[in-house]
């Protein structure tokens, strides 16, 4: 396993070097264009377990590759891009909110745009080319299937440096699973082992809805295309029901308006954007939670 976080201000030396320390033999890096490697401003986070790695990335400058390319890399490789763009020499674009999963049997050239969040994710070529060929899949990055892979993708990066060998071992397994399931345009919700990713794409669709009316377990597990009794067990395998875990967010999007600096919302207005039924359940849910009345905890705020 390895383990490499960099910030934009360590510079292309500190990325080769903890690269060779920490992810080493197996995914050598390519050679980066000297414009690339002379303003080097790239945050990275990135796993290895055992034969994947995860990359999550973000550049401030534009970046090429260039020189020869030799080897055979024979594996499969997924790009989900968030922003900015991902450009192969043969033409092809990996644009913002969408993903690529292709066979890479040989390296190939690549640039990338200024401003790019891309996650990157390389494995072994054994268990997914028999489901893709040659042919490259695409789709978006909102899938429902993007979204429990890179949610695991996510629980991986953070958690990689606790797991035991046996749970590396399953997140590996996993990770490959859920590729699998974009190739299949299908994820086994039922499966157990997938239930934390579930649970964490199921947060991640909630956040962005916290204010939607209609958010609900029910919705949720629409967009993921599983049931809600599977996605109340994924929620039960991390310890928090699906209602529990809207309530809280909801809760503490409410506090942080309260902290406002600018024009604050009253009790009835926050009350209403974050869906509770009135100000009355408002005032009794944020006081259970935080131990203190809304109104308290903004005078507070003024001391």
């Amino acid at each position: 396993m390895g383990f490499l976080a960099l910030d934009v201000a360590h510079g292309f030396d500190a990325f080769r070097d903890g690269w060779a320390a920490q992810i080493g033999a197996g995914f050598p890096l390519p050679t980066f264009s000297p414009v690339s490697t002379g303003d080097f401003r790239v945050r990275l986070r990135a796993v290895k377990v055992h034969d994947a790695v995860v990359m999550h990335g973000h550049s401030d400058r534009p970046i090429r590759t260039t020189g020869a390319l030799d080897g055979n890399d024979d594996q499969v490789r997924v790009w989900v891009m968030r922003r900015g763009g991902w450009t192969f020499d043969d033409g092809r674009t990996v644009p913002a909110g969408g993903f690529l999963v292709r066979y890479v049997g040989r390296p190939a050239h690549f640039r990338m745009a200024s401003g790019t969040v891309a996650t990157l994710m390389v494995l072994p070529s054994a268990a997914l080319r028999p489901l893709i060929g040659d042919r490259p899949v695409t789709g978006a990055a909102d899938s429902a299937e993007l979204r429990v892979l890179t949610a695991h993708a996510r629980v991986l990066s953070e958690t990689l440096p606790e797991l035991t060998p046996a749970g590396s071992r399953a997140a590996r397994n996993a990770l490959v699973e859920l590729v699998a399931g974009v190739l299949r345009r299908h994820v086994d919700g039922a499966e157990p082992a997938l239930a934390p990713a579930l649970a964490r794409a199921a947060q991640g669709l909630a956040d962005e809805r916290l204010t939607d009316p209609e958010l609900s377990p029910a919705t949720l597990a629409r967009s993921l295309n599983v049931s809600v009794r599977t996605l109340h067990r994924a929620f039960a395998a991390v310890g928090e029901p699906v209602g529990a875990y809207v309530r809280r967010r909801r809760l503490e999007q409410a506090r942080l308006a309260l902290e406002s600096s600018g024009a604050r919302p009253s009790v009835s207005e926050i009350a209403a954007r974050w869906q509770f039924s009135d100000s009355s359940h408002f005032v009794r849910a944020f006081k259970q939670r935080f131990g203190v009345t809304p109104a308290e905890y903004a005078r507070a705020l003024l001391r």
